[in-house]
């Protein structure tokens, strides 16, 4: 078995554990229980279909992230999408948007992450999320468009799990999202409490909230309010400077053992990126496990690496899993170490732009370089290990 292939059978494994830990945590509450049960029975046909798929040379990932849209109502600081994704194209078409999510439930992607930008702002999510009750789909939201309108369609819509974006206590998460935002949130999660969904918070990780997001008074306020997922993404410095908001290394091993503790004694869900990358034996992305779809349609290897050279307007998602770039980073043998808890691709976005022929890191003022025709073949790798 290829080290790729042994990385995502493990990946696979992951998924349907973290669902088994679900329907436990979950037993106690008979409407969340069952759904949970379905997740499960819909997961293993994925896998399925996607064996079907591996048989014929075709390697589909189990989980998309899709940043439905570009645009948002909040103005946070350091946001990658605005830093690394902006574009003056229009954005992919309802329409095309919808024949996608057809396109990728019917080759076995069972997950989608969802977001932007603010997701809800794309008007007609909703309408399509409801057309693929065999993908569970992750809605990354700030969480100011959860009226009572989109809530109660999200009561009905059970396979759709919000998540709210959050940095710890008011003071942090007001500092980077806005004045407001902390209580505005709370507000989310207690008509979605009431109302019976199930949902969750995320939260970016730096050296100054990271002790204050593993304070387990902090995690049981959070799931007193009803949240029954957290999920943690390290900070990627994309804004030149902020470099002193990375963990520092002690933190990191300090992160590994704190989410074994909670994940045994606390009644939730705790998803950690890249810790759990780590944990499964190196970088997802580039399709391993996951692939990243932007607002404009281009087909990259993750969020963090705004690098593509196929677009979905243009392009089938069944072609788009075999691109070049793709291809070619996962078939390079370069090992793509996150052990340090920084983005293994992030780190090494130069190696990424040289393979589509692009000078330095291809990130002219933090602008996506989008769609880039490489010049001939894509040439192997040679990247420090």
């Amino acid at each position: 078995m290829s080290d790729q292939t042994s990385l995502a059978a493990a990946f696979e494994a992951t998924i349907f554990a973290t669902l088994w830990i679900a329907l436990r945590i979950t037993l106690r509450d008979p409407r969340f229980a069952a759904r949970a049960l379905r997740l499960l029975v819909r997961q293993g046909r994925a896998a399925r279909v996607r064996q079907r798929h591996a048989a014929h040379g075709i390697h589909v990932p189990p989980f998309v992230i899709y940043s439905v849209t570009g645009r948002c109502n909040f103005n946070c600081a350091g946001c990658y999408d605005k830093l690394l994704h902006r574009s003056d194209r229009p954005e992919i078409s309802d329409d095309r948007m919808y024949r996608l999510l057809g396109e990728a439930r019917d080759l076995g992607v069972s997950i989608m992450l969802l977001a932007g930008g603010e997701p809800l702002l794309r008007e007609r999510l909703l309408d399509m999320t409801a057309g693929f009750p065999e993908i569970l789909f992750l809605l990354f939201t700030n969480g100011s468009l959860l009226d009572e309108e989109k809530i109660e369609r999200l009561r009905v819509q059970k396979h759709v799990v919000p998540v709210l974006s959050i940095e710890g206590d008011e003071a942090t998460t007001d500092d980077r999202r806005g004045s407001g935002t902390y209580r505005h949130v709370l507000g989310a999660m207690d008509r979605l409490r009431k109302r019976g969904v199930f949902f969750g918070t995320s939260t970016t990780l730096t050296r100054g909230n990271f002790d204050l997001y593993l304070n387990r008074a902090h995690l049981q306020d959070l799931i007193r309010w009803g949240c029954r997922l957290f999920y943690s993404i390290n900070y990627v410095p994309v804004q030149p400077g902020t470099e002193s908001l990375q963990l520092e290394p002690e933190q990191v091993q300090r992160l590994e053992q704190r989410l074994a503790e909670l994940r045994t004694s606390l009644p939730a869900i705790f998803i950690a990126f890249p810790h759990d990358e780590v944990a499964l034996g190196g970088c997802l992305a580039a399709g391993r496990g996951f692939l990243h779809i932007n607002a404009y349609g281009d087909v990259e290897p993750c969020p963090f690496s705004p690098y593509s050279d196929t677009n979905l307007v243009e392009t089938s998602f069944r072609d788009a899993l075999v691109s070049p770039l793709l291809r070619t980073i996962l078939t390079s043998g370069v090992v793509l170490d996150e052990t340090d808890g920084q983005c293994a691709l992030w780190k090494r976005r130069e190696w990424v732009a040289s393979l589509l022929g692009q000078p330095g890191d291809g990130l002219p003022e933090g602008i996506s370089p989008g769609v880039a025709a490489a010049s001939g073949p894509l040439p192997p790798s040679e990247c420090p290990q």
